[in-house]
């Protein structure tokens, strides 16, 4: 697969690495630098999705439990009336209610506050769940805590026998809160290949070497589009019916089941619109 006009690009927007696979076969890779772990952002997020996943699986976790059910000793004295009808799927959609983004790169190392879940369910729950999408890490984050604590473990320990460790990948680092926690809204560092993997095991639909890991129904509901048509629970949805882990400065592992295609690259980019476009142009269309 001829992917030069994408490398191109792909150099002036100081893209590190790409992997492109289609048919189970390598259809394409190109590196601009040896392959070492990385942060991939927000691109945890997704593997935050799938923990969800394993833990509704194991009945560890229910999508229509109640926020107030979930969290009961971490309640604001007053609970205004959207946090009462607040959903654990609520948590998954980016639709939480809240007005304004919180627990963001920039604002994690000045919060005064070590208990970030009774903090940020005492941020007013302004709208109704699942009517106003507003990209916010604390949902992800709140979801991650959930499966911790409902598993008594962290998620890197919960994560590694259920999927890190079939799909080969050693034990990752990522990032905690300050009472370490794992940060389920980002902060895992993966290299490009084992990145790509997670896109393959969601193509395979929570397959992977011939055993059904994860629900099949699980990887189709959390993977279409949920409250707006562009995002599912955690992952983003895009041209050619595609769904993507993504995170900040462009870590992505796109899956195009149409194409029975996965394509994954790590970057240091600014212009992550102007890259997107190039990858659809000059990769997907040509898969």
């Amino acid at each position: 697969m001829d992917i030069s006009e994408f490398i191109e690009a792909a150099e002036r927007l100081n893209v590190l690495g790409i992997k492109v696979t289609k048919d189970n076969e390598t259809a394409a890779e190109w590196y601009s630098e040896p392959e070492c772990r990385r942060n991939v952002y927000s691109a945890a997020k997704s593997f935050t999705s799938c923990a969800v996943g394993f833990a509704v699986q194991e009945g560890l976790i229910s999508l229509n439990e109640k926020l107030i059910e979930a969290f009961p000793e971490d309640l604001p004295d007053l609970i205004d009336d959207n946090l009462k009808i607040a959903t654990v799927r609520d948590l998954l959609t980016m639709c939480l209610g809240q007005e304004e983004s919180n627990l963001m790169g920039e604002q994690r190392p000045l919060y005064e506050e070590d208990d970030w879940v009774k903090m940020t369910l005492a941020i007013p729950f302004k709208y109704k769940p699942g009517t106003h999408f507003v990209y916010n890490n604390v949902g992800p984050y709140l979801a991650g805590i959930l499966v911790q604590r409902r598993s008594g473990c962290d998620l890197v320990s919960y994560l590694t026998p259920r999927l890190f460790s079939h799909l080969g990948i050693k034990r990752p680092m990522w990032e905690t809160d300050p009472l370490g926690n794992s940060f389920g809204a980002g902060g895992l560092f993966l290299t490009l290949s084992e990145l790509h993997k997670f896109g393959l095991f969601y193509l395979n639909k929570g397959k992977w070497n011939g055993k059904q890991i994860l629900s099949e129904k699980w990887i189709e509901e959390s993977t279409k589009a949920a409250d707006t048509d562009y995002y599912g629970y955690l992952f983003w949805r895009g041209e050619y019916n595609s769904f993507r882990a993504d995170g900040k400065y462009s870590q992505i592992s796109m899956v195009l089941p149409d194409q029975n295609a996965v394509v994954s690259l790590v970057a240091e980019c600014h212009k992550s619109e102007e890259l997107m476009r190039a990858l659809y142009n000059f990769v997907c269309s040509k898969l």
